[in-house]
C-alpha cells in the first residue's frame, strides 16, 4: 500500500479492474493522487482472452506501458471470418504491416489477467496511488466540497471526487443515474482457455477467427506465446445467471452447436472446463456525472462484446477523464461534465453497433447470405476504413 502526500485530498476510485487501475495511472501521470477501493480480497482480473485494437495500444503508449504489453501480446496475421456450418472462409483481413501503417499501432491478443497485472504493477510503483483491497463502498455523499464514502466495514474515507469504475452492477451508477437492472441480451457466452496441443491442427492458425452460424458463433485465437487458445462460444439462450464466472452446462452447449461443422463441434465438445456468463448491457445515456461524482467504463456504458471494445473504451475514458481533471483546476463538476461530453457519443456508437453485430453474427438463411455477400464485396482497404471510426481514436 502506498500513501499520499500530507494534506492532499485524493480522487477516490471505486473498482480495481482495468478501468479503475488505468484511471489511477492516468491521474498520477498528471500529478493527481488517488485512492482506489477494490471489494475483493486481492486484485485479480476475472475473464479470459482480450482483443486490444490500435486504440488500446495508443493508450498504452500514453501511459508508458507499450513495451510491457508488447511482450505479453500475440499479434495475429489476420482477422478471419468463417462459416461455422461448412467451414468455408467468408473473409480474411490481413492485420500485419499495412494495418499498422494505416492505424499507427497493431492489433493484439492477450489474456485479461496479463493486462491487469501490468496496470496493477504500474499503480504499485506510484507514490500517488493508494490501493485498498477488501474495501467495498457501501454508500457515498457529495457535500459540494468533497465526497465521503462509507465502506462496508463502517470506516469512512474522504476525497476530492469519486469515480465509479465499479462495473455493470455499479453501486455508484445506481445512486446518480438510478436506471435499475442491466438489460439482458438473451445471449450466453461460454469461454475457455485451451492448451495449444488440444486444438485440432485444422483449427490452429495465427488469426483472430470468428466462426458464424445461425443463432451462434465461436471465436478462436492464440495467446500467451501461442501456448494457449482462447475459445468463446456465444449462442441464444433463455438460461440466465447474474454471475460472470459461473460453471457452464456442457449439455446445453452441445445442443446449441449441433448444426456446426463436425470438426468445430468435436472440438467444442472435447472441452470440459467452461465458464459461462450472460451478455448484458444498458441503454446509452448522455449524463453519467453529477457534481463531484462520475462513472467510467462498464459503469457508464456497458456494452456487448461483439466489437471487443469494452476494456478499450474504459481505458480511453480514463485518459480523457484525467486530461479534463488537469484542465479544470479543481472544478470537478466542470471536469466531469466535459469528460462525459467528449465521450458519450463515441461510447453510444459502440454500444449500439455491438448490439447490431450480435444480430449480424447470428444471422441465418437469406440474412446470412446477405451478410456474407456484403463482407466479400469489400476490398481489404475498404474494410480497414470501415474500422477507422473505432481505431482512429482521439
Amino acid at each position: 500500500m502506498t500513501s499520499h502526500s500530507p494534506g492532499s485530498q485524493p480522487i477516490l476510485v471505486s473498482g480495481g479492474g482495468i478501468g479503475g487501475l488505468t484511471t489511477a495511472i492516468a491521474l498520477a501521470q498528471r500529478g493527481h493522487a488517488s485512492e482506489l477501493f477494490e471489494q475483493a480480497d486481492k486484485f485479480a482480473e476475472v475473464g479470459a482472452g482480450l482483443q486490444v485494437g490500435p486504440n488500446a495500444f495508443r493508450i498504452f503508449e500514453k501511459l508508458g506501458l507499450s513495451s510491457q504489453i508488447e511482450k505479453l501480446a500475440t499479434f495475429p496475421e489476420a482477422l478471419l471470418v468463417k462459416d461455422a456450418a461448412t467451414a468455408t472462409e467468408i473473409v480474411r483481413l490481413p492485420v500485419g504491416a499495412n494495418f499498422r501503417r494505416r492505424f499507427g499501432f497493431p492489433y493484439g491478443l492477450m489474456h485479461r489477467a496479463d493486462l491487469h497485472k501490468v496496470l496493477l504493477q504500474a499503480c504499485e510503483k506510484s507514490p500517488l496511488i493508494q490501493l485498498n483491497t477488501a474495501s467495498k463502498i457501501a454508500s457515498f455523499e457529495d457535500d459540494g466540497s468533497a465526497v465521503s464514502v462509507r465502506l462496508s466495514d463502517g470506516s469512512e474515507r474522504r476525497g476530492a471526487a469519486l469515480v465509479g469504475a465499479d462495473g455493470l452492477w455499479s453501486l455508484v451508477r445506481s445512486v446518480i443515474v438510478g436506471d435499475g437492472q442491466p438489460r439482458t441480451a438473451g445471449h450466453i457466452c461460454y469461454r475457455a482457455i485451451v492448451p495449444f496441443d488440444d486444438v485440432p491442427e485444422g483449427l490452429r492458425e495465427n488469426s483472430m477467427a470468428v466462426w458464424l452460424g445461425p443463432k451462434m458463433h465461436m471465436v478462436l485465437w492464440p495467446m500467451r506465446g501461442d501456448r494457449y487458445y482462447n475459445v468463446s462460444v456465444v449462442f441464444h439462450s433463455d438460461k440466465f445467471d447474474e454471475g460472470w464466472d459461473s460453471f457452464g452446462d456442457p449439455g446445453e452447449l452441445r445442443e446449441r452447436i449441433s448444426n456446426a461443422h463436425p470438426q468445430v463441434r468435436a472440438f467444442i465438445e472435447s472441452i470440459q472446463d467452461w465458464r459461462m456468463y450472460v451478455l448484458r448491457d444498458r441503454e446509452p445515456i448522455k449524463t453519467w456525472s453529477k457534481g463531484r461524482v462520475t462513472l467510467l467504463g462498464d459503469a457508464a456504458h456497458p456494452m456487448l462484446q461483439y466489437l471487443a471494445q469494452g476494456a478499450c473504451m474504459a481505458m480511453e475514458d480514463a485518459v480523457c477523464l484525467a486530461d479534463e481533471v488537469s484542465c479544470c483546476d479543481g472544478d470537478y463538476a466542470k471536469a466531469f461534465g466535459r469528460y462525459q461530453d467528449r465521450r458519450y457519443l463515441r461510447t453510444t456508437r459502440v454500444q449500439l453497433t455491438a448490439r447490431l453485430y450480435g444480430h449480424v453474427y447470428h444471422a441465418s438463411d437469406a440474412s446470412a447470405d446477405l451478410r456474407n455477400q456484403f463482407l466479400r464485396s469489400k476490398s481489404p482497404e475498404e474494410t480497414l476504413e470501415g474500422m477507422a471510426w473505432i481505431f482512429d481514436s482521439e
